[in-house]
């Protein structure tokens, strides 16, 4: 109960601090933006320390934050396995076949108005369909490894990618396009000079929209069939062996690979499009 009481204050101070933090007018922004986070988080993880090992929860329903890291330092090599078959083959393949052909076919849509007619209305019917019954259809067509789980990541990822980078080819008003042409320029010129700078930022937004579905995509895709690895299957396992610490090992993996790629994604659109205003400070 010591515990408890000891993270309950620790929290608060931490939460107060923060605040503090976050609202003086002399903060460092960008210093403000890792600490703020890494300090509540790292107090949130003392409190949920705090709050099982004081109320006595048992670990099959919720485990303490050091059965988990020892469960996560003593199964490496299963959660490094589970790593390549759901990130690596999985969801890193279907990401960039999704978001590939999703970008081609956004500019021959961008292009043809019957295609923009036809098809975009197909792809919203498309994306609102449940991924838990398409994913069962796509193992049963590709297969219980790996491919079945990309083709399942390439639903979910390519009609978000489609709709924004349409809308990022539209951004361009009619006086830019009539610029355009006074200089002489063609279609290809106008769209690589032109158009597909200031779309962008709509690129890169369904491209950060789809790293988060391709992840969430190959982990439900395993519960519907996978060989004896991978996240989701062991996710599913662990949950009816009642291995609650490694289910929420392979958790943290997915939110760490999760977070990085969103991470990596943002930082090349701050490369990229660095005169856009929301880039600006």
């Amino acid at each position: 109960m010591t515990l408890l009481i000891f993270s309950v204050v620790i929290w608060c101070a931490v939460w107060a601090m923060n605040r503090q933090i976050a609202n003086s007018p002399d903060r460092d922004d960008r210093a403000a933006r890792i600490f703020v986070p890494v300090v509540l988080g790292g107090a949130t993880l003392f409190l949920w320390e705090g709050l099982v090992t004081g109320l006595g929860v048992s670990p099959v329903i919720l485990p303490a934050p050091s059965d988990i890291a020892a469960t996560f330092a003593a199964s490496t090599a299963i959660l490094w396995e589970d790593f390549v078959q759901t990130v690596l083959k999985g969801a890193l393949t279907g990401y960039v076949i999704g978001c590939t052909a999703a970008f081609v076919i956004a500019v021959l849509i961008d292009r043809s108005s019957f295609l923009t007619r036809g098809l975009l209305p197909i792809g919203n019917f498309v994306a609102a369909l449940p991924i838990v019954g398409i994913a069962p259809i796509l193992v049963s067509w590709f297969g219980f490894d790996w491919q079945s789980k990309a083709a399942v990541v390439v639903v979910m990822v390519f009609f978000p990618m489609l709709v924004n980078t349409v809308q990022g080819l539209r951004e361009t008003d009619a006086m830019q396009r009539d610029l355009m042409r006074t200089y002489a320029a063609g279609y290809l010129q106008t769209l690589v000079k032109l158009r597909l700078p200031a779309a962008m930022p709509f690129v890169f937004n369904g491209l950060k929209i789809a790293s988060t579905l391709a992840l969430i995509g190959a982990i439900v895709a395993e519960y519907f069939g996978s060989p004896t690895r991978g996240m989701g299957f062991r996710i599913s396992t662990g949950v009816g062996s009642l291995s609650i610490d490694l289910v929420w090992a392979e958790i943290a993996v997915a939110a760490i690979v999760g977070t990085l790629l969103y991470g990596g994604v943002s930082w090349i659109e701050k490369v990229v499009t660095f005169w856009h205003p929301s880039q600006r400070r």
